[in-house]
């Protein structure tokens, strides 16, 4: 019987170094690409609004710009998650109502000026009302307006750049010259 054993042993260590580099390989098909891209938002505010300011980026870390982009709204309009996230705020700033979601990819949404409908810690999911629309944000050319921005670590982004598009594809009859 103990004749057999490393037999067996051997057997077995040849086939997991058979297995092992398809099972490995598997994982290596999906593009590096698709693993890398930017998640997708969608609109905090239902159905699309307008944008009443562009996102300016700053040229210096503290200089000019605007931090996001001002979307019009209705006092009192609910306030959509644009992703799946972790709310980490949700009360007052400066006498302004704010919530801000933890994404994954390190992004984090903030919606202002909101009165919050969700406690900091919980858990939401895309599309899921946050919050209602205060008035009263400066310089909104409507009744209301949503400040809604975007940042990875200190980096602020433009959140409009995140939003998913669907888009139809079509192919038309091509010509060589």
């Amino acid at each position: 019987m103990p004749r057999f054993f490393p037999v067996t042993s051997a057997l077995l260590l040849v086939a997991g170094a058979l297995i092992t580099p398809v099972a490995w390989s598997s994982g290596a098909v999906v593009p590096r690409s698709a693993v890398l891209q930017e998640p997708r938002f969608s609109w905090p505010l239902s159905p699309p609004p307008e944008v009443t300011r562009a996102f300016e980026a700053p040229a210096t870390e503290y200089g000019p710009g605007h931090r996001g982009v001002d979307l019009a709204a209705a006092p009192g309009q609910p306030v959509l998650a644009a992703a799946p996230g972790v709310v980490v705020f949700a009360g007052q700033v400066a006498g302004q109502g704010v919530v801000s979601i933890d994404h994954d990819g390190g992004l984090r949404t903030t919606y202002e000026p909101v009165t919050p409908t969700v406690p900091a810690g919980a858990q939401v999911y895309g599309g899921q009302q946050i919050g209602l629309v205060n008035p009263g944000h400066p310089g909104c050319p409507v009744a209301a307006c949503l400040h809604w921005g975007v940042r990875r670590g200190e980096e602020y982004l433009n959140p409009l750049a995140l939003i998913r598009t669907e888009s139809v594809i079509r192919l038309k009859p091509w010509e060589p010259p």
